[in-house]
């Protein structure tokens, strides 16, 4: 009897607390899907990117009108079309993976993107909660574990009614500098359980930096005799161009784009740009001898693609470091630093000092002009700067040709130009994809290299299915020259498995949908291909065979 009047109570209670939320709720109550989609859309997140797998279905029963599924054949190249996607929009994208299977594919360019400081919430199924303890068929073990350490934050929640808010905290997460992909495990049959409707927030971020540290800084650039402001990509994800350009001229200091910038940061042909720093330290030390104050924007400044020995900044010369990614700021090896939005920190810089009587410092050297009669990188990238559309985004994986790239090809409008922060390769072409979605309109020209290109190839297809404005440049040189040259550092006279000959990327782009592709071997050919490939509303294919 006892018993019976507790299930009664319980009973009452359960249908008072169902009743109130109804009532609350306008006599709806909402299913983890329908509460999902709201949310999303709230926050300005109306496209899905995936490759579509068991455990995720329901989330797409009745897909809503207003949204649109973005379809990749491989789960890296979903991440990569996302990355490039949320590059360009300035918004989280959401991706939606299948299992673990899925993740694992997609763990390359989450490296990636966790580099490049990209904001994805990346989700992933995972089997019936009823069927877990039997070790399932695409059962993730462990989901949370299995993207770490390169992501954010992860989850998988404990009930089916906390998806939404799970969801939601990953976007705050995501959108929180330093940004980053986080990642969320969704059981298979949470998606029809019923829940809460959560509401969107406001989550203000920027943050402007240590006031008393700002002036310190403003201190040491009035004092300095000749100061140098190295760029990195934080400075393009702050929107601090045209802050960077005003505080520059006015402070007459020489700008450098920070070593292996994943964005272009300065305007390339101003007298006050003097190029791209290297990854070695001493190269680098030998650059910045000129100097006695360095400040790096939104990057590390000392960033090695090899060891090396010696000081870390030419000595005698003072040292600051300016970002939003605490962890770069920690491990830089020298000087002072300020947490803050590089904009921001820029503009009260502007503002604090007056305008310097320095002497202007040396203009970077024009570029030169390659001879026509050989087809190298050089004389490629000569011309596609010589035929580039006006507007035009340069999305670039080309390692090999990236020094031809920065010689010949001058930027000077901003988010113009993206690649990889990671030096994985597969990101460029998913990337001219997803950046081409974000910017429609717009131009997208991918600069890569025939090996890069393969690690992503299948982008072409979502290219050709989208019918999206890319222009793909395939340097084809037949082998990974990078890694070649690369190899005199260790003293290496030959790298074994290197040579990628026999590679067809026309028959390749015309396999993926592509009908217009062609091959040109020499100067002229090229230009003829360019003029008529950017003339082209959809995707083209150059494939340009260099000596």
């Amino acid at each position: 009897m006892g018993l019976a009047r507790k299930c009664n109570r319980r009973y009452v209670h359960f249908a008072r607390f169902w009743g109130e939320r109804i009532e609350k709720q306008g006599g709806i109550v909402p299913s983890v899907r329908q509460a999902t989609v709201r949310l999303l859309r709230d926050l300005r997140i109306t496209t899905i990117f995936g490759n579509p797998g068991s455990t995720e279905l329901p989330l797409f029963r009745e897909f809503p009108d207003d949204f649109r599924y973005i379809l990749g054949l491989q789960e890296s190249v979903v991440i990569g079309i996302a990355d490039g996607f949320a590059q360009a929009t300035r918004n989280a994208a959401f991706v939606n993976l299948h299992s673990s299977a899925g993740t694992g594919h997609a763990l390359g360019n989450i490296f990636t993107a966790f580099k490049n400081q990209t904001p994805l919430v990346v989700t992933a199924g995972q089997q019936a909660r009823s069927i877990l303890p039997y070790d399932p068929f695409l059962y993730a073990e462990r989901p949370t574990e299995f993207p770490r350490p390169f992501i954010k934050w992860a989850c998988e929640p404990a009930r089916a009614t906390d998806v939404p808010l799970a969801l939601a905290r990953a976007y705050y997460e995501v959108m929180t500098p330093p940004q980053g992909p986080v990642f969320v495990s969704i059981p298979v049959d949470d998606w029809d359980q019923p829940c809460d409707w959560v509401q969107a927030r406001q989550i203000a971020t920027l943050n402007p930096g240590d006031p008393t540290a700002i002036s310190r800084l403003a201190a040491a650039i009035e004092q300095a005799t000749s100061p140098a402001f190295v760029l990195g990509a934080g400075t393009a994800r702050d929107q601090a161009w045209e802050a960077m350009v005003s505080l520059a001229e006015h402070q007459k200091a020489s700008v450098y784009a920070g070593t292996y910038a994943s964005r272009n940061v300065f305007p390339e042909s101003h007298p006050l740009f003097r190029g791209f720093l290297p990854a070695f330290r001493e190269k680098l030390v030998d650059v910045l001898a000129p100097h006695d104050l360095i400040v790096s924007f939104g990057g590390p400044l000392n960033l090695y693609h090899a060891e090396g020995v010696g000081p870390h900044v030419p000595r005698d010369s003072q040292c600051w470091s300016v970002g939003d990614n605490p962890g770069v700021l920690a491990w830089a090896p020298q000087g002072g630093a300020i947490l803050g939005n590089t904009r921001a920190v820029a503009t009260q810089l502007d503002a604090m000092l007056p305008r310097s009587r320095r002497r202007e410092p040396a203009s970077r050297a024009r570029p030169t002009v390659p001879r026509r009669d050989t087809l190298t990188d050089q004389l490629a990238l000569h011309r596609i700067a010589a035929n580039l559309p006006a507007g035009a985004i340069i999305v670039e994986e080309a390692p090999t040709s990236r020094a031809a790239m920065q010689d010949q090809l001058r930027l000077d409008q901003p988010d113009t130009f993206y690649t990889t922060a990671s030096g994985g390769l597969g990101f460029g072409m998913p990337a001219a994809v997803g950046i081409a979605l974000g910017r429609p309109g717009t131009k997208i020209v991918a600069i890569m290299g025939d090996g890069s290109a393969m690690y992503a190839i299948q982008a072409l297809f979502s290219a050709y299915q989208l019918s999206l404005p890319i222009t793909f440049l395939i340097i084809n040189n037949a082998r990974y020259k990078a890694l070649q040259t690369f190899g005199h550092t260790f003293g290496m006279d030959a790298v074994v498995g290197t040579g990628l000959t026999g590679l067809d990327f026309v028959s390749l782009a015309k396999g993926h949908g592509l009908p217009d592709a062609t091959r040109v071997t020499s100067a002229d050919a090229l230009d003829a291909a360019l003029a008529a490939a950017f003339r082209q509303d959809g995707p083209t294919l150059v494939e340009v065979i260099v000596q």
